[in-house]
């Protein structure tokens, strides 16, 4: 009976221990991000600098793995089937909320299925016109938009997209009618704008940076609660006539649940080093980007508060997925 019960206190430590064994020795082999959208993309650019960071502070190759489609759902359906053992990340983007109410059917679930890691950028979205379009501000687009409903056209990345939904919010909130043209891509829908070929996109900044100082784009607004350190001198919409209004894009690293906590604050330590440093930050606001680094708990409150609001805007405009 000792025997047993000694037998018994054994595996019971063993097994209490498990997570800070793994902790201490994680990782062993290389770790992979998989980045759900195409390569060149803001997202990737992001996990690049974090897979470096990781791979210098933890002494393990971390290697970028781009499984694009189906709106973020391919590549983060396989980080949520995969194995809790750290050597499988996500990189995560509000997207992952939008989804949830966007799909009517869903492979994963964004809330129960993934262990957040930390959030690393805030990407806001901007308000940009074609120069030929008569429009200086955000009154004046109000104005336009209200003499000439459903005429002044807005690009946007596809239904559900960050650009329509912050397209739908600015309409919803400043009671305006504007004809969405969905396009496969920002790309696409940034290279059209500059045409002329349609009149007003919600992009984000390292979408359109380029253009706006080339002159082939004016920047009118800024969707950030606060200015921009990118575009300082550019107002926000909120402070320009649309009270509330906010339309920004989060991007943050997420392991599969059940991933040991040991293991995601180690991850969530490394990341405060990398993206905290003066050169790293640097680079990132320069590229239109608001670097921010979050404990595990905060990105998972993000995203338990980005499904309601995405769920509210989807279900009142009638966004749909064709």
């Amino acid at each position: 009976m000792r025997l047993l019960s000694t037998i018994c206190a054994l595996l019971l430590c063993a097994a209490f221990s498990a997570p800070a064994i793994a902790a201490d020795t994680y990782p062993t082999r290389p770790i992979k991000i998989i980045v759900p959208w195409p390569a060149g993309g803001v997202a990737d650019f992001l996990a690049r600098i974090a897979a470096d960071g990781l791979s210098q502070k933890l002494g393990q190759p971390v290697i970028v793995d781009n499984r694009a489609g189906a709106g973020t759902n391919i590549g983060s359906e396989f980080v949520a089937k995969a194995s809790p053992d750290g050597y499988t990340l996500l990189l995560a983007s509000s997207n992952n909320a939008v989804n949830m109410t966007l799909y009517g059917k869903m492979p994963y679930d964004t809330v129960k299925d993934f262990s957040p890691i930390s959030l690393l950028a805030i990407v806001p979205n901007i308000l940009v016109v074609n120069p030929k379009v008569p429009v200086h501000s955000v009154k004046e687009l109000i104005d336009l938009a209200k003499a000439n409903p459903n005429k002044v056209t807005y690009a946007s990345a596809g239904n559900g997209s960050p650009a329509h939904l912050a397209a739908e919010k600015f309409k919803q909130l400043a009671h305006v009618e504007m004809l969405n043209v969905p396009y496969k891509g920002a790309a696409p829908a940034v290279t059209d704008l500059i045409r002329g070929h349609v009149d007003v996109m919600f992009t984000n900044i390292p979408a359109s940076l380029g253009s706006i100082k080339a002159g082939q784009l004016r920047a009118i607004a800024i969707g950030s609660k606060t200015r921009s350190s990118a575009l300082p001198e550019l107002p926000t919409i909120a402070e320009s006539g649309v009270p509330n209004y906010e339309a920004v894009a989060w991007y943050g690293l997420e392991a599969p649940a059940g991933t040991p906590r040991e293991i995601i604050e180690k991850l969530q330590g490394v990341l405060v080093q990398t993206m905290k440093s003066p050169d790293t930050m640097q680079h990132l606001v320069q590229e239109g980007t608001e670097p921010v680094i979050s404990s595990p708990d905060a990105l998972a409150d993000r995203i338990r508060t980005d499904v309601i609001t995405y769920r509210n805007l989807i279900q009142t405009t009638g966004i749909h997925i064709e």
